[in-house]
């Protein structure tokens, strides 16, 4: 497996990474939990050392897997994790919005920190930015966090430039998390230079849109409506998919002269675009793991770029890419 540095900072990782969160949830019912700690033990096997958690994800549930697969393999890789969600510590309940005041910051990350049976967090980043709580608070608790050696690493996940520029003169920013792919191309406009001229690294998530740019969705594809969050999301509705399929076709066409696979086609994109962009697709299958991390060896010539970049300037693509109350907590 490749290895990356998230931009300026010594940390390196796979060039891929593993999103762990549809194994308790969002995607369906929580996985087997022994059958995803295998699957996980699987990706290290095959060079992966860079695993996506959060403790909102079940809530705590997903932490407590990935802690428990990960344990015997601590030094060979990298756990990142997030906090900003208020969550009652005792039942795991939403209290409502979202927390990241500097006290509830330091509670969490006492408490990933025994969950994932670690000594410290590799990289800790806001979930999602607290418009009740200034970005240089913020960064200050996590500083601390840091000296004290509970925490090596500061990340944001889907914050604005501006949000970026000043958590950053108080606390170095290693990595931003936010969701690009093919389908989803926003983080070009702004999000992207600034990470360049600051050397932060960029983790997408959802690379393959949520599953869509592998073809295996289509305007039939019957999403449960009480625990996949595709049930509502307005780029998956019947009438949004028939517009968006044109994206499909086109990956699959390069997929085809590529020999390789639509999946495939996405993630290499992706690398292709910055030497310092670490996706990290999720699966709870294995032989979508190894196609996953198929994509580390498929290579595009800047003809091939400019010929996808030409073919998707001209789509009409349809729908947002969350429900208007997830799209308002993403700090833009």
């Amino acid at each position: 497996m490749q290895k990356r540095k998230l931009g300026n900072s010594d940390l390196e990782v796979s060039a891929l990474g593993l999103g762990c969160m549809g194994m308790s949830s969002g995607y369906g019912p929580p996985k087997d939990k022994q059958e995803m700690i295998a699957l996980i033990r699987s990706a290290i096997d095959r060079g992966v050392s860079f695993f996506d958690t959060a403790e909102v994800y079940g809530p705590f549930t997903n932490e407590e897997l990935v802690g428990e697969a990960l344990a015997p393999f601590r030094n060979q890789v990298v756990i990142a994790t997030k906090f900003g969600f208020d969550i009652d510590p005792n039942t795991g309940m939403r209290l409502g919005g979202l927390n990241s005041r500097p006290e509830h910051i330091r509670a969490v990350a006492n408490a990933s920190l025994k969950r994932l049976k670690i000594d410290a967090i590799d990289l800790f980043y806001q979930h999602r930015v607290d418009p009740n709580v200034p970005i240089e608070e913020v960064a200050g608790a996590v500083k601390e966090l840091i000296k004290e050696g509970k925490v090596k690493h500061f990340g944001l996940s889907e914050p604005s430039s501006k949000t970026i520029r000043r958590a950053h003169a108080v606390q170095p920013v290693t990595a931003v998390q936010s969701e690009y792919s093919l389908w989803w191309r926003e983080p070009e406009t702004e999000i992207l230079p600034t990470l360049d001229e600051l050397g932060i690294g960029f983790v997408p998530f959802s690379p393959l849109g949520a599953g869509f740019l592998t073809g295996k969705i289509d305007e039939s594809t019957q999403f449960d409506a009480t625990t996949d969050f595709r049930a509502i999301v307005p780029r998956f509705s019947s009438e949004a998919l028939q517009a968006n399929m044109a994206l499909v076709v086109l990956v699959r066409k390069v997929a085809e002269r590529k020999g390789v696979t639509p999946a495939q086609i996405a993630l290499a994109w992706l690398l292709a675009q910055k030497p310092w962009i670490v996706p990290i697709p999720g699966t709870t299958k294995l032989h979508r793991l190894e196609e996953n991390l198929g994509a580390v060896e498929v290579h595009f010539t800047p003809e091939d770029l400019n010929e996808i970049e030409e073919s998707v300037s001209h789509l009409a693509l349809k729908g947002d890419r969350l429900p208007k109350a997830a799209l308002d907590m993403t700090g833009r």
